[in-house]
């Protein structure tokens, strides 16, 4: 793994999509080396864009965005993730088994996850969250 500091969820990827400008000047601000996204990111946001009205469009864009960024395996965060999910399971509160990997992945690289969705993340002990999105 190189520089990155960040690993980027996939909400604050389709922000950027987007043009969300609060996200992109808190990227400015960290820089764009100092991020990546996990192998479920690039699997929700190719998802998406063959769900999409222009699959063939956004497809391009998914994939021209993802090259951009370093892509970190999930093969490193198993024992996180399966330690995780009996924690989460034993006390009855369970998120998607896709936001347990990229949270599961963040701790196992010890980066920082960048995501909207603090109400799931929140659950995970360990992890470092921050929300780039202002409402």
């Amino acid at each position: 793994m190189g520089s990155c500091k960040y690993l980027l969820d996939s909400n604050i990827c389709i922000h950027l999509l987007c043009g969300r400008k609060d996200v992109y000047e808190q990227l400015l601000q960290v820089e764009w080396k100092n991020c990546c996204i996990s192998e479920i990111t690039v699997i929700e946001l190719l998802y998406g864009a063959e769900c999409s009205n222009a699959p063939d469009e956004n497809r391009e864009e998914v994939l021209s965005f993802c090259t951009d960024l370093e892509v970190i395996s999930i093969s490193g965060c198993i024992m996180d993730f399966v330690r995780l999910k009996a924690y989460l399971r034993k006390r009855g509160n369970m998120i998607d088994d896709f936001d347990l990997l990229i949270g599961a992945t963040a701790i196992a690289n010890g980066l920082i996850l960048v995501s909207e969705n603090e109400k799931h993340f929140v659950r995970i002990p360990e992890i470092k969250l921050e929300n780039w999105v202002n409402r």
